[in-house]
């Protein structure tokens, strides 16, 4: 098991089994040289045998995989031959049963761990009769320890579900904060991309193009000059200029924006989701957006269509950007399964709406909103509004 804040626990349970078990054997041991007589050798051998077997029960402990269960089982069944054996001569081998108790609940299955509590009580009293005749103690003796070792395991498979539940909300929220920070940082590298493809188109760009502009004026007002060729020269290194500057934006814009948000959301559709079974409708206006506004719709059309593709079983789903002013609008409608926005937006930590709070976050950074409209059974539409700078 992994470590937990409850690993010194299972530690300590397990460190207290071991111990309980050596202070016992030892016991029996005592018993067998202080009274002797004709049985003593092999109940010296016998006890022998069961501390040879316990601690082969260290060998299966790091046997891994499927087998590590038929390892154990096998171990435990020694252990209790052993045990039985030893009871025959010994009968303060009966104080065994007790560590025995927690080991066929720990080591066998959900259902034998507790039948086999049940059959050892049983040989542990008859035992007990047939040694020094059936008593009270010698009776409640027994079922009180297998009463208090059923109640204990139990105790200890609770905290061990609960120790690897945690485990595992442990380990999504890790994975989920390192998506949500690859998010941020692959936002922050678009994001500075298209910022520096803005400031070279508004300030470079824009001044090649005037100075080209200017030149070629000069150049038609009077070409016969001198000095008509030093113009010439230099509008066509403005022009050259410019041409690089232009292909310098075009390359810091995503691979995927290169023809438009339009093109690129037709070639995912027909290129990616469409193998998923899923057929798109793509409705995007010819208006020009700012490179970083495209790239937010881009990346929340995915979102979106993702979610319809994992979480809702959708057949269709239609892409709609819309642009209104200083506004550009994308709404996202699937036909399938629907959700319950409250009870999925409550649950922070959620596999299924990583994906919605991953998308507000972004829409958030536009100064935008999102909404989501749905109700189990009728399909899912987002609706995402940013506004453009």
């Amino acid at each position: 098991m992994a470590h937990s804040t409850l690993t010194p626990v299972f530690v300590g349970l397990r460190t207290g089994l071991h111990v309980l078990s050596a202070a016992l054997l030892a016991l029996v041991v005592v018993r067998i040289v202080v009274v002797g007589g004709p049985t003593a050798p092999l109940a010296g051998v016998l006890a022998g045998a069961f501390a040879v077997v316990y601690l082969l029960g260290a060998v299966v402990a790091r046997t891994a995989g499927p087998r590590r269960v038929l390892a154990g089982a096998l171990w435990v069944v020694g252990l209790s031959v052993v045990w039985v054996g030893l009871l025959v001569v010994v009968p303060e081998a009966a104080y065994l049963v007790f560590p025995l108790f927690f080991l066929y609940l720990h080591v066998l299955p959900r259902v034998v761990g507790p039948a086999a509590v049940v059959a050892a009580t049983l040989v542990a009293v008859v035992a007990l009769g047939l040694h020094g005749g059936f008593t009270v103690g010698g009776v409640v003796g027994p079922l009180v320890g297998a009463g208090v070792a059923l109640l204990i395991g139990l105790g200890y498979r609770a905290l061990a579900r609960e120790a690897a539940e945690r485990e595992a909300l442990v380990a999504e929220l890790l994975a989920t904060r390192d998506r949500l920070a690859a998010t941020e940082r692959e936002q922050g590298v678009l994001a500075e991309r298209a910022r520096l493809a803005r400031e070279i188109h508004d300030t470079v760009a824009q001044g090649l193009s005037s100075i080209q502009m200017l030149l070629h004026a000069a150049e038609r007002a009077d070409g016969d000059r001198p000095g008509t060729e030093h113009i010439r020269l230099a509008r066509e290194t403005a022009a050259d200029g410019l041409a690089d500057t232009r292909r310098f934006i075009r390359e810091l814009a995503p691979p995927t924006l290169d023809q438009g948000l339009g093109a690129a959301l037709r070639r995912l559709a027909e290129q990616q989701w469409t193998r998923h079974g899923l057929t798109v409708g793509v409705t995007v206006p010819d208006a020009a957006l700012p490179m970083d506004v495209e790239t937010a719709l881009l990346r929340l059309a995915q979102g979106a269509v993702a979610n319809a593709m994992q979480h809702a079983r959708a057949a269709h789903v239609d892409v709609v950007v819309a642009v209104d002013g200083r506004e550009a609008r994308l709404t996202v409608v699937d036909d399938g399964v629907g959700f319950d926005p409250v009870t999925t937006g409550d649950r922070a930590a959620a596999t299924d709406s990583f994906g919605l709070r991953a998308m507000a976050e972004r829409v958030e950074q536009f100064g935008g909103r999102l909404t989501v409209d749905s109700a189990p059974g009728r399909g899912t539409t987002i609706t995402a509004v940013l506004e453009v700078p």
